[in-house]
């Protein structure tokens, strides 16, 4: 049990934290533009088969660095010439454009790599084991997403709170004409928080590609599951997004590992009405618990974990 605990909470840790990888730049560009991109997971999706591509020509270490680089660059450049003329027609034809966007981003990664997984690997310098826990190994490479996600949160976090474009950042959310009004560029500070969190997601793309399945259809897995957390947190909130992202990371990892059912708890006998029911497992109900934790949260409190309502 202890094991399973142990292994559990490290596992729900590192999933929650590569969700808030996702989740934290869409956050921020829902929170100045009031966008929820649909597209966001597409670019996720592109960092891995870019880090894909640069890994197996000149390695995974720069791929680390010029995959995120590249996908927020095609973020800005999606926001300037695409986004930026729909802010006009208001925010459904922005959602219908995302909408698109994400199918055709994914129609392109199927015409260039194909639809079956590509072979993106662990690199050699991460490919060995960090530790030894109750006879059961865990890998470096875990660690190293782990790490990465936390240094992610810790530089926002500073660049938000202690520098002087955070301070610019945070200004252009709630007063963007008086921004404007000193002399910066609103829509060009758009372009580049829009390109910024593209790049988070194709950073998360870049360093879970190897540990997960890189495929065409890692964005539509992995979608669904982000905007719950960004819900659950509170929309526009990049600490309710941390906090959310960890809870369901936590709940689900702890759901797979348990086998316990009603069955186990009260006999084999199932009452009239219940059926099959009274066998399912709480790994087998896994899967569904973040979005009947989502109903919870919207019944209890719409705004989210860290959520405010707008006057």
């Amino acid at each position: 049990m202890l094991e399973i605990v142990a292994f559990s909470t490290l596992n729900g840790v590192l999933y929650g934290m590569l969700l808030f990888m996702l989740a934290s730049g869409l956050t921020l560009v829902f929170s100045m533009m009031g966008v929820l991109n649909f597209a966001h997971v597409s670019f996720y999706m592109l960092g891995a088969y870019f880090g894909f591509e640069i890994e197996r020509r000149v390695g995974f270490w720069p791929g680390f660095v010029i995959a995120p680089i590249a996908v927020g660059a095609i973020g800005a450049a999606v926001e300037r010439f695409g986004l930026r003329r729909l802010h006009r027609l208001g925010h459904v034809s922005e959602l219908l454009f995302t909408f698109g966007l994400a199918f055709v981003i994914e129609q392109i990664v199927e015409m260039i790599w194909g639809k079956l997984p590509v072979d993106y690997r662990v690199p050699p310098s991460l490919d060995f084991v960090a530790f030894r826990l109750f006879d059961t190994t865990y890998p470096a490479y875990k660690i190293f997403m782990l790490l990465t996600a936390v240094a992610m949160f810790a530089a926002l976090f500073v660049v938000l709170k202690r520098t002087r474009i955070g301070l610019v950042i945070q200004a252009a959310l709630t007063h963007p004409d008086m921004v404007a009004m000193l002399g910066h560029d609103v829509p060009r500070i758009f372009m580049l928080v829009f390109g910024a969190g593209a790049a988070l997601a194709g950073l998360a793309g870049v360093i879970a590609g190897p540990a997960l399945v890189t495929q065409p259809t890692m964005a539509a897995l992995l979608g669904p599951i982000l905007f719950v957390v960004i819900v659950v947190g509170g929309l526009g909130s990049l600490s309710g997004a941390f906090i959310a992202s960890l809870l369901i990371g936590l709940v689900q990892t702890f759901a797979v590992a348990m086998n316990g059912s009603l069955a186990a708890i009260f006999g084999p006998v199932a009452p009239p009405y219940l059926g099959d029911l009274w066998q399912v497992t709480v790994a087998q109900l896994a899967p569904i618990i973040p979005y009947l934790l989502l109903v919870v949260i919207l019944m209890v409190r719409p705004t989210g974990l860290m959520g405010t309502r707008e006057s």
